[in-house]
C-alpha cells in the first residue's frame, strides 16, 4: 500500500486540458464531434498508460476524463449521425441515410400510380440537412410513407371493401361495411342455419386507395346484390327432358343445348351434369341448415312369375303400404337455392309392407303393342301438332304431316289391331289401329291402303301408302295419336 502511495505521489501534474462540452441532445457540427473524438482518443491512451503502470496523470484528473469517456460512450449509444428530411422548407423526419426516403418516395409513386391508374410523380422539393440524431428519433418507412401518401389529394386512407379481388366500396369507418356484409347473409338465415357463409374472397383493410372509390353504404349494398349472368351446373335426375331443364332456367332448349355442346338431344341420362344459365347476385351467399323431416321409406317389392300374361306385362297382386322414417340432413343452399344434402342421421317411424307383382312369362306375340312408338315413315314435317292457318281459316290440327312422295310405304308406328280401314272425310283415305288401354294411332291422305278392318299388325309392318286424298295440299301422311279420346302431341311419344 506505501508503496502504491508514492508512486501516486510522483505522478506529474500535465497541464490544463481544455474543457469539453457534451452533447445537449440537439447536433452537434461536424467539425466539433472531430474534436471531441480527437480528444478522447488522447485521454483514452492516457488511461491506458495509467492502466499499465505508466502513470501520466495525477488521480483527480483521471477520474475526471474517466467519466468524460463513459458519458461520451453513453451519447455515442444514443446518437448517430444522418439527415433531416425537408420537403418544401419543411422538416418531415429524419433518416440515417438519403436512400431511405428515396426509397419511400419510390414505393409511394409506384403504389399510386396502381391506385389512380395514371403515372404518378412526387413533385416535392426534397432536400437533407446533415446532423447528430439520437437513434430513437429516426423516422420509420412506414411514417415517411405515410406524409408522402397524405400530400396526395386524389388518394385517402380509408376501410376498403373487397369482393374476388375487386375494390367494391370504401368507408372512413370500418362498423358500417361489417353490418353490412351481416344483413346480406341474414336474408338467408334462420333458426336451424348451422353457418353463413360468402362464396367469393371478401375482406375489409383499411389502406390508400383512390378518392373516387363509392363510400354511400346504400350504393355499395346495391353493387353486392346487384344480379350478373353466370353459368351454373345442374344435374339430371328422373324425368326430367330438356325442355324442362330449360324452362325451369328461363332458357330456350337450343341456349341450354348451345352451353352444352356435348349433349345429344336423343340421349339424356340420370346424373348427368349440364351447364346452366342463372342470375345470380355478385356477392353470393352459401348457407348449411340442419333440417330434420319425415320421408316415404319405398315397399319392398315380391315378383312371381305369371304364365297367363305375356312377357313384360305386369300385374299388382298386392299394393302394400310404404313406410316413414325421421331424417335429419344437412341441407346446403345458394343464395337460398337447395345445392345438396347430406343426411346425417335417419330413424324409422313405420316399416313398410310387401307389394307383390305378378310378371308375365307368356310369349308376347309379333302384334302386341310395345308401349312405344316409332315414326311411320321418313320425311320432312310440313304442319306440327296445335292451331295454325290453313285456306285462310284459322284450326286445330290434330296431329303431325309429314310430306314424301307419292307411293311411299306407310308402317303401323307399334302393334296392334286395326280398326278402320277406309275412307272418311277430309281424313281421305284412312287407317285407326287400337294398341289397347285407350291408344290409337291414325293414318291418313293415303293413296292406297294394305290392311283391312280387324287385322292384327306388327309394329314396322306396311299398312298403306303416302298419297294426298282427302282435304290435303300436296303428297304426305297426316299421323295421330289419341290417349283415351284426346289428341296429344305425337312428338312427345315418337321415339
Amino acid at each position: 500500500m506505501n508503496d502504491i502511495l508514492r508512486r501516486i505521489r510522483r505522478i506529474p501534474v500535465p497541464a490544463t486540458e481544455p474543457p469539453v462540452e457534451p452533447p445537449d441532445g440537439a447536433a452537434l457540427p461536424h467539425n466539433r464531434w472531430q474534436e471531441l473524438r480527437r480528444t478522447l482518443r488522447s485521454l483514452f491512451h492516457r488511461f491506458y498508460n495509467f492502466a499499465t503502470d505508466r502513470p501520466l496523470m495525477a488521480p483527480l484528473p483521471f477520474l475526471a476524463v474517466a467519466g468524460l469517456i463513459a458519458l461520451v460512450l453513453v451519447l455515442t449509444t444514443i446518437y448517430t449521425f444522418g439527415y433531416v428530411v425537408v420537403v418544401d422548407g419543411v422538416s418531415v423526419g429524419s433518416v440515417q441515410e438519403e436512400t431511405t426516403f428515396e426509397t419511400v418516395v419510390d414505393r409511394v409513386e409506384r403504389r399510386a400510380t396502381s391506385i389512380l391508374g395514371y403515372d404518378y410523380t412526387f413533385n416535392g422539393s426534397v432536400s437533407y440537412d446533415r446532423a447528430l440524431i439520437q437513434k430513437s428519433a429516426l423516422s420509420t418507412g412506414v411514417s415517411l410513407e405515410n406524409y408522402v401518401f397524405d400530400q396526395i389529394g386524389e388518394v385517402m386512407k380509408s376501410y376498403v371493401l373487397t369482393v374476388g379481388g375487386q375494390s367494391v366500396g370504401a368507408a372512413q369507418e370500418r362498423v358500417g361495411l361489417d353490418e353490412l356484409l351481416e344483413s346480406l347473409k341474414a336474408k338467408y338465415v334462420n333458426a336451424n342455419t348451422k353457418s353463413a357463409e360468402f362464396v367469393e374472397d371478401v375482406s375489409i383493410t383499411y389502406q390508400y386507395t383512390s378518392s373516387d372509390l363509392e363510400q354511400s353504404l346504400d350504393t355499395i349494398a346495391a353493387a353486392l346484390t346487384a344480379n350478373t349472368t353466370g353459368d351454373t351446373t345442374y344435374t339430371v335426375v328422373k324425368g326430367d327432358t330438356y325442355s324442362t331443364i330449360a324452362y325451369r332456367n328461363n332458357m330456350s332448349t337450343s341456349e341450354l343445348m348451345a352451353l352444352n355442346p356435348q349433349a345429344s338431344l336423343d340421349r339424356l341420362m340420370i346424373g348427368d351434369v349440364l351447364t346452366v344459365k342463372k342470375e345470380i347476385p355478385f356477392l353470393s351467399v352459401q348457407t348449411v341448415d340442419a333440417v330434420t323431416y319425415t320421408q316415404e321409406i319405398p315397399c319392398p317389392v315380391e315378383t312371381r312369375e305369371d304364365s297367363s300374361m305375356y312377357t313384360g306385362q305386369t300385374k299388382v297382386i298386392t299394393e302394400g303400404v310404404k313406410g316413414e322414417a325421421q331424417v335429419t340432413a344437412d341441407v346446403t343452399y345458394l343464395n337460398g337455392v337447395e345445392q345438396s344434402r347430406a343426411v346425417t342421421s335417419t330413424t324409422t317411424l313405420r316399416e313398410p309392407t310387401t307389394r307383390v307383382v305378378a310378371k308375365g312369362t307368356k310369349e308376347r306375340p309379333k302384334t302386341a303393342p310395345s308401349g312405344t312408338f316409332r315414326w311411320p315413315l321418313s320425311g320432312r314435317v310440313t304442319s306440327n301438332f296445335g292451331y295454325r292457318t290453313i285456306f285462310g281459316s284459322r284450326s286445330f290440327h290434330s296431329g303431325l304431316d309429314i310430306a314424301a312422295p307419292y307411293g311411299t310405304p306407310i308402317v303401323a308406328s307399334d302393334g296392334g289391331t286395326v280398326t278402320f280401314s277406309g275412307y272418311k272425310g277430309s281424313y281421305g283415305n284412312l287407317i285407326i289401329i287400337s294398341h289397347g288401354n285407350g291408344v290409337e294411332t291414325y293414318y291418313a291422305h293415303c293413296s292406297s291402303l294394305s290392311v283391312s278392318s280387324g287385322t292384327k299388325v306388327y309394329k314396322g309392318q306396311t299398312i298403306a301408302k303416302v298419297g294426298r286424298t282427302g282435304r290435303a295440299t300436296g303428297n304426305h301422311c297426316h299421323f295421330s295419336i289419341v290417349i283415351n279420346g284426346n289428341f296429344v302431341n305425337p312428338r312427345s311419344y315418337l321415339k
